[in-house]
């Protein structure tokens, strides 16, 4: 496997220090789901809006204490920073005013390196980059847009309910606000995507200009569209010696300079279907930390 730029190593470079992330829930929802845009949302997302890992119901300040608490058997609060990362559902689809009076108060905490939001590329209107900049002068903020495929078929499938186009100016736009990390989020494993077609999307993301990547292993989750066609046997999931041959040949197309934020990817257990491999998070990393030793 070929050596790459770890998030863990880009922190490290960047701020000097042990850096943790807090996944936080802001109560936002989805023009996917509104019917804005779509309904329903992408056909793979869960009911958290991929924030089942957040401390939903809690206010932020309330969520941002409770991951410290959470991360302290491993973090020592007087010499580590923690990145603020909202992460369920689109974190830019409300009024520009309401978004600052949420990320405002957090970028300015003393504990808090830096403000990382999830969201959509149709969700970034002229008023919330103007924001996203004003933000930006205070601590880095990064972007995680979630492009999925740059197969404009399976985006149909999925549910997305945006071309790639507007993923392209997404990317122009934060690039022309002086933001330092903008990230895609990329799913491996769709149904109906040959390996080519997932190489392909890793490459579409390296043209856009994005300077960092999340490569995601498709989940099965319950209550999710997408569990019904499992159902069904409309699609299997990759099993783990293919995701590692898929994930090997991703990095030998990602430049070095690029941040590698994600190799694979947590499901909640108790929601996951398939594939099972993927719980036994360990054993994936043991298996791609000797892919790297064996180059």
């Amino acid at each position: 496997m070929k050596e790459y730029l770890s998030l863990n190593e880009y922190l490290k470079n960047t701020f000097g220090c042990k850096v943790y992330k807090i996944a936080l829930d802001a109560g936002f929802t989805c023009p996917n789901r509104d019917g804005s845009v779509g309904r329903g949302g992408c056909i793979f997302c869960s009911g958290s809006g991929s924030g089942d890992f957040t401390f939903r119901g809690k206010s932020i300040e309330e969520q941002i204490e409770d991951g410290k608490k959470l991360l302290s058997k491993k973090a020592d609060p007087s010499s580590s920073k923690y990145i603020a990362y909202f992460q369920a559902f689109t974190n830019t689809y409300a009024p520009a005013e309401k978004l600052e009076s949420i990320f405002m108060p957090v970028i300015i905490r003393d504990d808090i390196a830096a403000l990382s939001i999830a969201t959509r590329p149709d969700c970034l209107p002229a008023d919330v980059l103007h924001l996203l900049e004003k933000l930006n002068r205070i601590k880095p903020v990064w972007v995680e847009l979630g492009l999925q495929t740059s197969n404009e078929e399976t985006a149909k499938y999925i549910n997305r309910c945006y071309e790639n186009k507007v993923y392209d100016k997404a990317v122009a736009d934060l690039f022309s606000i002086g933001l330092t990390q903008i990230i895609t989020h990329v799913i491996i494993g769709l149904p109906g995507e040959s390996k080519e077609d997932m190489l392909g999307t890793v490459r579409y993301v390296v043209s856009s200009g994005s300077n960092g990547i999340k490569l995601q292993l498709l989940h099965v989750l319950k209550g999710t569209r997408l569990a019904e066609d499992y159902a069904k046997g409309l699609f299997k999931t990759l099993e783990m010696d293919e995701y590692l041959d898929i994930i090997k040949e991703c990095l030998n197309i990602i430049p070095p300079d690029m941040v590698v934020h994600r190799l694979t990817g947590d499901g909640a257990k108790k929601d996951l279907i398939a594939p099972l491999w993927s719980a036994d998070k360990k054993r994936v990393l043991n298996a791609m930390n000797f892919m790297k030793k064996k180059g």
